[in-house]
């Protein structure tokens, strides 16, 4: 059987109201764009939103990196930002910091998070989008997922899952060339620990599992800021995550975002919240936020998708958004003040710089008598 490849594609390219949520109408263009001009080049394809941003994901045997894949994904995107320029909304084109396309879509503002796998008979996988935070937002869920017997289960009582697994980590701020390591749990875990711990630097790029060698994970690593040099928006990641058998279960994969973890985000990209697992095409509110994350499993067969199943659309999770609510209405009390904002590290892409500057010039150095 030939390989098949998932992808997902993701970008935001207006908004109804300001950070809210894509207009019907940009969805429908989207959705009639795939299927026009998706023909014979795609198997099957599945549009969602998430906040503001839409989210293509597809299924083909072209492999990861495809010249037409991403060129279809592209001229979807922008053509759902001309039907936004067209209505007056927000922020039209926003994540399309070109408006050439140049063979890939990597760098040019939209997140990207494709795999190529051997399809297995029965083939689960989780679509997880997130709006209003980085891709560092993934770092605590996929180590809780794949290093911690306290939420996967599988690492006790699984012979394959218990073989562990293989991170490769970016290191996203350095540009040019990617950087990455390559860490093995369970005997690197404390490694990996140390990484993951700085969400705005080191980022799960993939995971691999150490029984088969197979691909399970593999998340967005685009950080706007480093591409356009300036604030243009937080960065919105997308996750693949395959289950079961020699991989997580569902359940275990989902666990973690129970915590309702602490992430960067939330207004302007600039303060930090927590995250809010939310139903399928769910929009930003409370202080263009709070950062939220979706949930989309499939089954798939030859390519052809069966779903989706809605992982967060369960009374469980109305009971997670209740807490993270109290969570992220707590945090917002304390407005700007110290950890409730980015430090200036992130903030450096921001207007911010301007009035720390200007400010500068008026210090003066008081000599002690």
């Amino acid at each position: 059987m030939a390989k098949i490849t998932v992808s997902i594609i993701k970008a935001d390219v207006g908004s109804i109201g300001g950070h809210i949520r894509p207009s019907d109408e940009m969805i429908a263009s989207v959705e009639a764009h795939v299927k026009k001009f998706g023909k014979g080049l795609i198997i099957d394809s599945f549009i969602e939103y998430t906040g503001d941003d839409i989210a293509i994901l597809l299924t083909h045997k072209n492999g990861v990196g495809h010249k037409d894949i991403h060129k279809l994904c592209f001229d979807a995107l922008f053509e759902a930002a001309d039907v936004a320029r067209s209505q007056g909304l927000y922020g039209a084109g926003q994540d399309l910091l070109s408006t050439a396309f140049s063979g890939n879509v990597k760098g040019m503002g939209p997140q990207v998070a494709e795999m190529e796998i051997d399809e297995r008979p029965a083939e689960p996988f989780m679509m997880i989008c997130a709006d209003k935070t980085e891709p560092g937002a993934y770092n605590l869920p996929l180590y809780l997922t794949f290093c911690d017997p306290m939420y996967n289960a599988g690492l006790l009582l699984s012979p394959s899952v218990k073989k562990g697994y293989k991170f490769t980590i970016m290191d996203v701020e350095h540009t040019g060339d990617d950087k990455v390591i390559e860490l093995n749990s369970p005997e690197e875990m404390y490694d990996i620990a140390v990484l993951l711990r700085d969400n705005g630097k080191y980022i799960v790029e993939k995971i691999h599992a150490r029984a088969t060698g197979e691909v399970v994970a593999v998340a967005s690593t685009t950080r706007l800021h480093n591409v356009a040099g300036k604030y243009v928006g937080k960065d919105d990641p997308v996750l693949l995550v395959r289950s079961q058998k020699d991989f997580p279960a569902t359940g275990e994969i989902l666990a973690p975002y129970g915590i309702g973890h602490y992430v960067s985000g939330f207004m302007r990209g600039s303060h930090i919240g927590p995250l809010m697992p939310v139903k399928r095409n769910s929009q930003i509110s409370f202080f263009d936020g709070p950062p939220i994350v979706s949930c989309m499993a499939f089954s798939m067969h030859n390519g052809k998708l069966a779903g989706p199943a809605d992982c967060f659309d369960q009374p469980y999770w109305d009971y997670i958004r209740m807490q993270v609510s109290k969570k992220a209405e707590a945090i917002r009390r304390q407005g700007f003040s110290g950890p409730a904002m980015l430090p200036m590290t992130e903030l450096e892409y921001t207007g911010v710089m301007d009035t720390l500057n200007n400010l500068e010039k008026r210090f003066i150095v008081r000599k002690a008598k």
